[in-house]
């Protein structure tokens, strides 16, 4: 059974409540890095933070990829990807040749800094829209299997909005 404790009501509504016993709090942007191991990059891992919730849409707000363990090689890219109208969109693509080890590669949203590589985003900022309620957002990548480098850190700013 779903857990459908409330938190106090702020100004504007309801700010946060518990869906299958996790704290979902609306409107607040979140900070979370997961490092994905090279082996789940290839075949396809879920966010930690960002699990499939009933009445939750998950909004990113910004994105950063590390190659750890030295440069990726083998697959064409390492991609964020999200549920939109039933169907997957990637939400954040990083070709391979720039997951060097220990650079930092960004999406470029108000968070992003000078002196970053960039990560390709869908076009007119869909990247930024919400995705489809009780879906999650994942990693993975497309071409060969992901190789060389020993994990990819994802960190994530992002939003839940009710669905």
């Amino acid at each position: 059974m779903a857990d459908t404790r409330m938190l106090p009501e702020g100004k504007g509504g309801l700010q946060g409540r518990y869906i299958n016993n996790i704290l979902v709090e609306f409107g607040i942007i979140k900070a979370f890095r997961q490092r994905v191991l090279t082996a789940d990059v290839n075949t396809g891992l879920g966010i930690t933070a960002t699990p499939a919730l009933p009445g939750v849409r998950w909004r990113l707000v910004d994105l950063i990829m590390i190659a750890i363990g030295g440069a990726a090689s083998g697959a064409t890219d390492v991609r964020l990807l999200g549920t939109r109208s039933a169907a997957s969109v990637a939400l954040g693509i990083a070709a391979v040749a720039g997951l060097t080890q220990s650079t930092v590669l960004r999406l470029g949203t108000p968070f992003a800094t000078a002196g970053t590589a960039s990560i390709v985003a869908l076009a007119d900022g869909a990247s930024f829209t919400q995705l489809d309620a009780n879906t999650a957002i994942t990693v993975g990548k497309t071409g060969g299997s992901l190789a060389t480098s020993t994990a990819i850190d994802v960190i994530l700013h992002y939003v839940a909005d009710p669905a």
